[in-house]
Order: C-alpha cells, then structure tokens, then sequence
C-alpha cells in the first residue's frame, strides 16, 4: 500500500508541476528578457513530457491550455534553444498520440504557426538544421490532419523551401528525410504536386532511389512513398514518362526482386510498384509500360511472389497494374445491338431508344471511340482543390424532401369514361351467382370440411426441409397491376355506373348495418384452432404425402418421372441432333439430345447422387402443376421474336426443388488475381490461343464444328440468352450475352445449353459482356445447371454448380454510344469452372432458376382445372396485348359467396381488393418463383387460404413483362425500356401493360378502394424476410416506378415492392445458404399469411382470436424507428445491417492491402443501382 502511495503522489506532483511549469511559461513569454528562464522551464516540460504518458495526455486533454502556451510562446520566443525544446515536446505530443493529438494541436493553429516559423527560419543565411529537421518532422506528422495545409504550405511558400533543402542537402540523409516527408504530404494536394513537378522535384527523386542496396532503406521508401504521390498528378507522371522514367522503374524493380532473397524489403519493393501504378493512369504511360515489356516482367515476377504469402501486396498491386495496362479490345461483334431485330410501332421521340434508331447504319457501335488521350487533360495552377470544398456533411440528393411531393395527390389522368373501359375485368362486382352451384343456399357459415379435390399443395421451405435462403428487402411495391384489354369473358351487368356513387355507398352502408355478427358469420366461423396452428408455422410438412408439387419424401430407385418421353424417329447417338415434330403448326425440338439414347444410370453411379442425402422422390397422388404435353401445346401459342422452334428440357421436364443444402460458395483464396492472370496469358503466350467461334447467332449460315473436343452451345429457346461462343483455349469458353432486344445493354441473364462434354474435365466459361460493377458471384453465389441425364435418373433439379467463381472487370471496351455517353468503360466476366458428371450428356446453364411464359400459362391452366369452384372464385382474363402479339394474364381469386343471398352477395362485392405483380424485369425470374407460391397458396384448400380469400379479392398480374420473358431479356421490354420506369407516363402503343395496369387501378381508385399495410408482420412470420434491409423513402430516381407513381397518382397509401436475392440468407433461419425455389415459393405463401394477420390487426373485432398470435401488435404500433442510412429506415429492435468482413469488390484482387486501402489508392466499387441482384414483387393494397 505504501508503494502504491508514494507512486501516485508522485504522479500528482509531477501533474502540478506541469501545470505551474506551464503557467510561468505563460507569464515569462511576454518578457524578451526572461530567455534563459524559458530555456529553463522548457527543458523540464521536455523532460517530463518524455518521460511520462500520463503528463502528455494532460497536456492534451480537453480544456487545458497547455498547448495554447507552447505555441504562444514558439511564437514569440527568438532564442533557439527554447524553440528547439517546444518543438522537441511538440514531435513527443504528436508522435505517441496518434491521430488525435495531432489534430488538437492543428485545432490550436500549429500549422500555421510551424510554417511561418519555417519561413522565418529559412531567412537566415546558414539555417540550423536541427531547427529545420524539427520542424519539417512536425509538419509532416500534422500536415495529413489539417484540410488546408496543402494551402497554407504554399501561400507561405514553403513548398520551395522544403525543396530547396533537398536539392541542397542531398548527401545529409537525417536533414532531407523529413525533408521528403514534408514533400509526400505537399503532394497530396494536386495543385502543389503540380508545382513542385515544374520546379524538378520528379527528378530529383530519381537521383535518391536507385537499384538494391542495403544502405539508406528508409531515405529510398520514403523518397519513393513521395515519388508515388507526385505521380498521381497527370502532369508528372507525362514528364516522368517523358524522361523514360518507366523503363527505369522496371529495372529498378527486377533488381529489387532478384537480389532481396530473404523478403526483407518488401516495402521498397512496393513502393516501386505504386510509383508504376500512378504512372500508368495515363494512356502515355500504360502504352510505355507495354513497350518496355512490363507485362512480362511482372508477370513473371508475380508469379514467383505466389509460393510467399507475405509477398502478396506485391501481387496484387502487379495484377492491378497488368490488367489497367491491358491493351483495350473490340467486343467480337458486329454490333451491339441486339442479334434479333423487332421493329416498333412507334419511334420515341428521345432517349436511349430514339438514338438506337437515328444511328446510320454505317456506324461501327461496338468500337471503343475514346482515344483516352491524357494531353487534353492539363493541369493549370488555378486547378481547382477539390479536397478544399469536401462537404463532410453526407447528402444524398436522390431523396425527395419537397414537402408537396411527399404527399399523395391523386391525379385521374383518364376521363371516367375511358376508365370504363376496365369495367369488363371486374364481373365479380356485378355478378349475381344466380347459376352457379354454389356451396349452400341458405345463410350459414362455410364449412371447411366441405368437398373438394385433392390439396394444391404449396412447396414451402419447413422447419426440416433443407433450402436455400435469401433476403427480402422490402421497401418495394408488391403491387398488382392491371389493365383491361382481351377477353371480356361472359358479360355481365356493368359496374355501377362511375358517376353514380351513391349507389356503391348505399351498399356499403347496407353492409355496414349488417353488423358485425353477419360478417364473423361468414368470414370467420371456420377459424378454428387448426388455423390458428397453422397461422406460425406453412411447411412441407403440414401435408405430409406431400412435399412439392407432384413429388413426396421417401427416397426409391424404381422413382419414374411424371412425363411421356417423346421418342425420336430416328435412331441416332447420344449427342446427334434429335427432330421431333412434336404438333402439327410450328415444329417444335426437345434439344439434342435424343431421348430414346440416354443411358438411365443407378444413383451410385453418378457424382450428383454420391453428393446428396439418399432422399427418394416419387409420384404423389394429388394434382401437380407440371405437365409436360401441356407445356408443349401452350407453347404452340407463344410468339418469340426470333420464331423459337426448340423447347429446352428443363422446360419440358420442370423442376423440384433438391432435397439438400446447398450453402453459400466460400470463395477460394486469391482466385480473382489467379484469373487475371491466366488473362494475361493471353497477351504473352499468344501462339496458346485458339480464338475458334464455335456458336454464334449473328451468322444464319454458321456450322457448328463438328469435333468430338468441341462443346456445343444452344440458346434457340424461349427465354435463352446465349450470342456468340469462342474456344480461347482446349477447355476455355468466352461467351457473349445477347442486348435486350431494341437496346444496346443489360446482359446479365444467361440461359443456354451445353452438350458433348466429357467428365473429368474442368471446362472454364467466361462471360465477358456483363456491365455491371459488382455481383453476388463475388460472395458466394453460383450458376444453375441443369442436367438431363440426372433428370432422367430421378432427379429432375436445377442445382447450384461451378467453383473458382468471380466476376471482375474485363479489357474489353464498351463504346460510349454502349455507356451511356461515357468513355473508356469496360465489361465485365463472370468466370466460374465446371467438371460435368455425364458423357455426352446435355446440360443447361441458367442465371437463376428459369421461369419461361408459357411454364407460367401451363401453371395457370393446372390451378384453373384443378380448384374447387364451390369454394374458389377463379377467373383468368386478359389484361391486355404485349407487342408481339402474347396476352399479358390477369387473374381474379377470391372465395365464393356463401349463397346467392344479397347480404352474401353484398360482403363478397365489398371485400378489399390486393392488386399483385411481378416479373416486370424478365432476368429477375425470382419474382415468378415468390407468385407462384402465392398463386398455389391461394388456390389451396387449406383453412387460412379460405379464410383469406373471404378477406379479399385478389387481381393478380403475375408477369407485366411477357415479351421480355419469352425474349431472354435481362431488364426491358421489346421496346427497350425499362418498364418500371414507364409509370408516369406509359405510352399504350410502346408500354401496353403498364398502359392498362395504370389505367385498371386508375379505375379501381374511382371507385373508391383504398389501401393497407404489412411489411413488419413478413418480418415476424417469414425466415427469409429482414426487415432492416427494408427502405420507406422516395427517391427522385425512382419517381417514374410503379411503388412511387401508384401512391402519388392514384392514392394508393401503402405501396410495396418486395425484393429478393439472387444468392442467399445472411441472416435468420437460412443464414449462410444460397436461395432456392423452395424457400421462394415459401416467401409467397408467407405473404398470404402476413395479408391474413393484417386483416386481423385492423378488424380486431370480427377476430376473437389467442392474444398470443398477436404479440407482434405492440411492436408495430409501439416501435420507434431510426434511420441506419440515408434511404433506411428501420424499428429499432431488429437486427443490424449485415457488414461484409472482405470486400471482393469486381473492381480489386481479392485481398485488400490496408495500407493502401488507408491512403486511398484503392478504389471499390458499388453494385450499380439500376441492375441489382435483386427482383420484385409489387403489392398494392387498396
């Protein structure tokens, strides 16, 4: 105890002495005379600053004034000895403190004061240099905390006083060191680095660095951190390239790396590799790099870097070096327009579109026309300081805050008498039942027991079922949109007239006074406690013969498949080309491969099934909907631009769901840098290259190879996407995605097929047209495959496949009129490697789980012939006409009246419309997966789905964007618009479904349907749903969408659209697994379930329900909410943002470098906001 004592009272004695040692420092300052009592008392601050932390946190605590007295005094002192001995406890404040410190002391004017000092220093005719090394350490320790110095540095001219030092001190290495410190931090301002270049400082630089040397190591580092910066001005790097300062750098390096065997220097060795990397921002000194044969040398070098994890910022930084210096190539094209040719009715008077059409034809669209030519980019003195006017302050612009915007104002836009025109959609507003044979015939309750066929079952991801997982970000409209055109169907007596609103207001008064008795008696007597149980948990297993359409749990080998197998003519190998004539009309293929040739294998025999749980799968008794004949007479009848005469066979076939896991890919260690690599073989080993097209839609007379090494390619089918395939080398494929058709981008959905592949061998496919930044192939998520022999073999599932999977940027050039106007922008690669488990099988690559159009009509005919009439009103109608001639279908669901009664009558016409739609971007193929469950959970006999379609009345659009379906298309229509940015103003000739969507609920808002919530129930009842990824905000981008344009324009208070990933779940029950179809359809029906308990949150009293269903009440009405970025908003007790822990920016190689990450060199990059990984849904709840 004693110690203890005795330690702190010296500590508070050592405090107060500070503290009065300080206050006679203060009162001594003012008196000229008093220099040896200064001289004094600083040498004791020095000694007690050295030798204690405590004394120099004090120092620079908050509210003491101790640094205000060093710098008054360093102001005012003219004897050096106390000046040296404030800058000594000066560089001992800044030095152990960090950042901090050193911006307290710039808060106090330090900067300012140091450089005037150093001015007045530099007057005298031999400066002493132990004054100049202080000062010029202190500054480049503050320098980087201070906005202004580079400013302040050069209005006190201090610029040429820190150069002047150098040129004249070269051999004195303790005076120029910080000298070149000083210098790296002027170089950080563009203006100054500038400046210093003219006045020689590039080379001088040149005279301090030279080839290996253990000698000076920290002077060569420092002079080339400094050179590295200067270099970054477009203005030195010309002059450096000038003076052949690139060839100099690479021998400089090479030497380096030959003699620093034991790595020791690493650091000098990447501070030649940044000063390359500066260098080679410009054109002069990328075309410098090439001709000194840097591609080679640091290839070669790199290479040898790979065995020494340590050496790996070395790599990284020759990678980034190697694939900005790659010589830009021309996409092998012949245009980038699309290879199918729709002509539209009307021209757009202006955009992307009516510039795709004034385009002569003469003109060459894929070259990149930029020059890049550096020289026009000269730097002036007057050049303006960015850094200078850095608002710190974020502001996003993109967010609307003009209060009248923000507010619904409900604009017609239509006369009434041309909405009439949707009045034949809706005859279950007129209907009187009097010829259907409906349930009963008196008022009484529904009774769930009732008769009907057997259950359409929902394939949902249970509690046990193995699946992927995604996130649904809501923050979107789920909106149903409708729009009348096509068949008017049986018609019945018009809706009331719209200017006879009376009429519709006494009926609901009517139903009003009915009371409440009459409505629990017909909406919620069947509520029992089997729906209750049901509400938490929609699984597989509540059907347990069931566990998705058509197939049950239970794994047999005698399993056979659901179809008839269409048998060829003729007798043919494996891989010969099969003609079936499938229907009279259109001739119709099933691929290549001839059905009556495949070899049917056990399971043990394939590495698909060695690679799952033994699992069986077999036919159940209950309806499914996938019929196989069906699809093929339906697709009769679909209309493709391009005249599709094939079927692919996951089409014919159809898909369930694999009955195991498939977690997200963890991304192998440094294999983005590995591939840009083998890229770069490309340009030193060129004589490798094969550069043989093997596939290519642009040519009509071109022959496919017919060697036995060659894999053939396909797309010829509804929703393929495939253009052109090279054979780069013997098992290397680059492959080239199709534009959406009437535009010159969006390639990012893929379909195709492969065939004549051997096993064993590991093929690499690059896509290499992509044009977005990021994807989620850099964090996990894997391509489709889809194999016919494992189909065959009882397991018909489209599986996640491929390894060394990344997507990054390419060399090939994207031509301004491809870029929106900009230049010198790149492509993209999706690279991944696949090893087929099948000889000569035929298998199919797919962006995401294909859902053509006509799966979508064969999924509509099987629900309308297999539901029960007396309980389920279904009416399939036709919204309207695409361009192509394809209906655009309109689904009405609800229950069924209970009786023809008018009470009966009168509750059905007055349930709330739900308007539903998806599929407006045609890539986004999770949409239709997410409406299917909703489409067969509504359809289904279970309890809550009669519950909830006596709620509503459901009018789904399932798929706004037919044409681009059936087209392959990633983003746009046939008339290459994005349609979900057509809402203000469609044009029905160029935009029918969004024309006619508008225009039906249009007419729904004038008579008088409003609206509902829902988005924090999903939270609480659907695993995939994470409501902190969810945004409530609109932006003015966004203003012309449907979620934005149908609250504004047509009152539609609450509208959503719920998205969903590509990849996977990072958070709740499916964390860490990719997405598949199961957990999609389950977050369908998990919608349909959150419609129901909304119901019940705003009708508390028709419900008479356990409060325990309803626990999650007080959370939505209690729940703050709180902003987590400038477009989220999220209530506070859900969980945070998901953080990535490695960034594998497409932009970067795969590990970051932190201290280039620190300074700034390294830049990442955002996914792009208009082509995200993402779909949507749409709701509106009027």
């Amino acid at each position: 105890m004693s110690k203890l004592k005795v330690a702190s009272d010296k500590s508070l004695t050592n405090n107060s002495r500070v503290v009065g040692l300080l206050a006679q420092l203060e009162k001594i300052s003012t008196e000229p005379t008093e220099s040896d009592t200064a001289r004094y008392v600083t040498s004791k601050i020095l000694h007690l600053a050295q030798s204690q932390e405590k004394i120099r946190r004090e120092m620079t605590a908050k509210g003491s004034t101790g640094m205000e007295v060093l710098l008054s005094t360093l102001e005012s002192t003219k004897d050096l000895q106390t000046t040296l001995n404030i800058l000594s406890i000066l560089v001992e404040l800044v030095s152990a403190g960090g950042g901090r410190r050193a911006s307290f002391l710039v808060a106090k004017g330090g900067s300012q004061i140091l450089l005037q000092l150093l001015m007045n220093a530099s007057k005298e005719s031999s400066p002493n240099e132990e004054l100049m090394v202080q000062i010029h350490s202190i500054l480049a320790k503050i320098g980087p905390k201070d906005k202004k110095f580079g400013v302040k540095a050069r209005i006190n001219g201090a610029l040429n006083i820190t150069l002047n030092l150098v040129k004249q001190n070269l051999q004195n290495h303790h005076l120029v060191l910080p000298c070149l410190q000083l210098l790296r931090v002027y170089s950080a301002n563009s203006v100054n680095s500038v400046s210093l270049g003219k006045n020689g400082v590039v080379e001088l630089m040149f005279k301090i660095i030279g080839p290996f040397s253990k000698k000076n190591l920290s002077l060569m580092k420092v002079a080339l951190d400094t050179l590295a910066a200067l270099l970054k001005s477009k203005t030195n790097a010309r002059r450096a390239v000038d003076r052949g300062c690139v060839q100099v750098l690479l021998t400089i390096y090479v030497d380096w790396h030959r003699h620093d065997n034991r790595h020791r220097n690493m650091l000098i060795r990447k501070g030649i590799l940044q000063s390359l990397k500066s260098i080679t921002n410009i054109k002069l000194g990328r075309k410098a790099f090439i001709d000194a044969n840097g591609m080679k040398i640091l290839y070669t070098t790199s290479q040898e870097c790979l065995a020494v994890r340590t050496l790996d910022p070395l790599v990284n930084i020759s990678s980034l070096i190697m694939r900005k210096c790659f010589p830009k190539n021309r996409l092998p094209l012949p245009t980038i327009k699309s290879s199918f040719n729709f002509q539209l009715p009307v021209i757009p008077m202006s955009g992307p579109v009516a510039q795709l059409y004034s385009l002569p034809p003469e003109v060459d669209d894929v070259v990149d026309e930029s020059d890049d030519n550096d020289d026009i980019d000269l730097e002036a003195e007057n050049e303006t300081e960015n850094e200078d006017d850095i608002d710190q302050n974020f502001k996003n612009d993109d967010i609307e805050t003009d209060i009248n915007k923000l507010k619904p104002q409900q604009e017609p836009g239509r006369t009434i008498e041309d909405l009439k025109m949707y009045e034949h959609l809706f005859p279950e507003l007129v209907d009187d039942f009097q010829d259907y044979d409906l349930i009963s015939k008196e008022p009484k309750p529904l009774v769930f027991e009732g008769k009907g066929r057997g259950p359409i079952v929902v394939p949902t991801a249970g509690e046990e079922a193995a699946g992927n997982s995604g996130n649904f970000r809501k923050g979107v409209v789920m909106k149903e949109n409708v729009s009348p055109l096509g068949d008017e169907g049986d018609k019945k007596p018009s809706l009331m007239d719209l200017a006879k609103e009376d009429i519709k207001d006494n009926d609901r008064t009517l139903q009003q006074q009915l009371g409440d008795q009459n409505r629990t008696i017909s909406s919620v007597h069947g509520l029992n406690n089997d729906i209750v149980k049901a509400l938490d948990r929609i699984t597989l297993q509540n059907i347990p013969s069931q566990t998705a359409p058509g197939f049950t749990a239970g794994m047999k080998k005698d399993y056979s498949l659901p179809l008839t197998v269409v048998t060829c003519s003729k007798a043919c190998p494996h891989v010969a080309a099969c003609g079936n004539v499938l229907f009279e009309g259109r001739t119709v293929q099933l691929g290549k491969l001839c059905c009556t040739g495949v070899e049917i294998e056990d399971d043990e025999d394939t590495e698909f099934a060695s690679s799952m749980e033994q699992v069986s799968v077999e036919v159940a008794d209950g309806p499914t909907l996938h019929d196989s004949d069906l699809y093929i007479e339906i697709v009769k009848n679909t209309k493709s631009v391009p005249e599709y005469s094939e079927v692919a066979y996951p089409d014919y076939f159809g898909h369930i769901p694999p009955p195991f896991k498939e977690p997200i890919l963890e991304r192998p260690y440094g294999v983005q840098r590995t591939k840009i690599a083998q890229d770069i073989e490309r340009l030193i080993h060129q004589s490798d290259i094969i550069d043989r097209v093997v596939y290519d839609l642009d040519n009509p007379n071109f022959i496919v190879p017919e060697e036995v090494d060659i894999l053939k390619f396909n797309s010829k089918f509804e929703s393929g996407n495939l253009r052109k395939v090279i054979q780069m080398r013997k098992n290397e494929y680059d492959l080239i995605l199709n534009s959406d058709i009437n535009s010159n981008h969006y390639h990012q959905w893929f379909y195709f097929e492969v065939s004549g592949m051997r096993p064993g061998v590991a093929y690499r496919f690059n896509i290499i047209n992509c044009e977005k930044s990021n994807s989620q192939f850099n964090y996990g998520m894997q391509p489709l495959m889809y194999s016919v022999q494992e189909a065959l073999n009882a397991r018909p599932w489209w599986t996640r496949v491929g390894t060394d999977i990344c997507y990054y940027k390419n060399h090939f050039s994207r031509s301004s009129i491809a870029a929106g106007g900009q230049k010198g922008k790149s492509y993209y690669t999706i690279t991944f490697t696949i090893n087929f488990p099948h000889k000569d099988d035929v298998c199919y690559f797919a962006y995401h789980y294909p859902y053509t159009y006509s799966t979508l009509q064969m999924h509509l005919q099987k629900l309308e012939s297999a539901h029960n009439p007396q309980q389920i009103y279904f009416r399939r109608d036709v919204l309207c006409e695409t361009l192509s001639g394809n209906s655009c279908p309109l689904v009405t669901i609800t229950a069924m009246p209970e009786s023809n009664y008018y009470e009966h009558i009168c509750q059905f016409r007055n349930r709330p419309y739900v308007f539903l739609s998806a599929r407006v971007h045609p890539g986004e193929t999770n949409a239709s997966w997410v409406m299917k469950g909703t489409l067969e959970y509504l359809m289904s006999n279970s309890p809550t789905a009669q519950s909830l379609r006596e709620c509503y009345i459901f009018k789904i659009v399932p798929m706004l964007n037919p044409d681009g379906v059936i087209n392959g298309n990633h983003r746009c229509s046939l008339s290459g618009e994005d349609l979900n940015r057509q809402w203000q103003s469609p044009n029905p000739d160029l935009h029918p479904t969004i024309y006619h969507a508008k225009g039906l609920l249009q007419y729904l808002a004038a008579v008088k349907r409003l609206p509902l919530t829902l988005p924090k129930i999903l939270s609480h009842i659907a695993p995939a749903f994470c409501m902190s990824s969810c945004s409530f905000v609109v932006e003015k981008s966004k203003e012309s969408t449907a979620r934005v344009v149908v609250w504004r324009e047509i009152g539609v208070q609450r509208s959503y659209t719920m998205e969903s990933t590509l990849c996977g779940c990072d958070q709740g029950k499916y964390k860490g697994l990719q997405i598949g179809t199961r957990e999609l359809e389950e977050m369908g029906a998990k919608f349909c379930l959150g419609l129901l308990r909304l119901k019940r949150l705003t009708s508390p009293l028709e419900y008479s329900l356990p409060s325990s269903l309803l626990d999650f009440e007080n959370d939505l009405i209690e729940s703050s909410c709180k902003v987590t970025s400038p477009t989220t908003y999220v209530l506070d007790e859900d969980e945070p943002r998901f953080l990535e822990e490695v960034d594998y920016s497409a932009e970067s190689n795969d590990e970051l470098d932190i201290e280039l990450a620190e300074n700034a060199d390294y830049e990442t990059s955002t996914q792009e906001e208009v082509l995200s990984d993402s779909d949507s849904s749409r709701t509106f709840l009027p």
